[in-house]
């Protein structure tokens, strides 16, 4: 499955492994002029995230996904402990070659492409939000604040889960122009991603308000990010990996309970 020959993606004609190429046969004749369209969409994608949590379920070795993305979140994890220190936007272009070199490793196969394609996702966003907080007048200098690492750390998880079902349609389905628009950058496959997928990684400031709770105010842990919120970090990446790929079962049916209960 390395990135020097043409990856086919996950499908078969049993199981799971058919419910991927059935989904994907679904989204080639998806009409983005149709009814609903963005609806029905949404829905294609909601499918490819269970079968791949399925799929998961059945052979947690599956893509190599599990252990490529716990071996990331621990790199992001010491990334994090440094950038608590350093300033990004001192110089953008090479916080974003670190940032991507550093925490998105040098494998080769389509998961670990994946993989650094989310690790410079991930720092593009923090960079565009540090800018939007510039220009809005908030102070960006200095170390990088706990709230932007929190958010670092739900961005990177979610973006891996999209890098790696953006491979798997973009192999799997013959592309019509529709949905070439639909696979392009920052477009609906990423906003689906934000407010399905980012909802499912632990929030680092909520669990340092916990942990903070016995030992000192959550705003002095929040306030020292090079201190805890890295190390907190690290400690979840194991159950962090497992919510995200549909491991930890009970979790996320909770997650979704959840859900609708507050969109009713």
């Amino acid at each position: 499955m390395g990135t020097s020959t043409r990856w086919l993606g996950p499908g078969g004609r049993l199981g799971t492994a058919a419910e991927w190429s059935a989904i994907s046969s679904r989204l080639s004749r998806w009409d983005s002029e149709g009814p609903q369209a963005e609806r029905l969409l949404d829905k294609i994608l909601d499918d490819y995230l269970d079968v791949l949590h399925r799929t998961m379920r059945e052979d947690q070795s599956a893509f190599g996904l599990v252990d490529a993305a716990t071996e990331a979140g621990y790199r992001l994890a010491d990334a994090m402990a440094a950038m608590a220190h350093d300033d990004p936007k001192a110089s953008a272009d090479d916080f974003l070659a670190r940032f991507t070199d550093e925490v998105g490793g040098s494998g080769s196969t389509i998961t670990d492409a994946a993989i650094r394609r989310a690790a410079t996702d991930t720092a593009e966003r923090l960079l565009e939000r540090q800018n939007a907080e510039a220009s809005g007048g908030e102070a960006a200098g200095g170390r990088l604040a706990g709230d932007l690492l929190c958010l670092l750390y739900q961005w990177f998880f979610a973006d891996i889960v999209t890098e790696f079902l953006r491979s798997v349609i973009a192999e799997k389905v013959k592309l019509v122009v529709p949905v070439l628009h639909v696979l392009d950058p920052g477009d609906h496959v990423a906003d689906w991603a934000a407010n399905k997928v980012v909802s499912l990684v632990p929030n680092l400031c909520e669990e340092a308000a916990e942990l903070a709770e016995e030992a000192e105010s959550a705003e002095a842990v929040i306030a020292d990010p090079g201190g805890s919120l890295p190390d907190i970090a690290r400690s979840l990446v194991p159950g962090t990996v497992g919510k995200v790929l549909g491991l930890v079962v009970e979790d996320v049916r909770e997650h979704q309970e959840g859900a609708q209960e507050a969109s009713v």
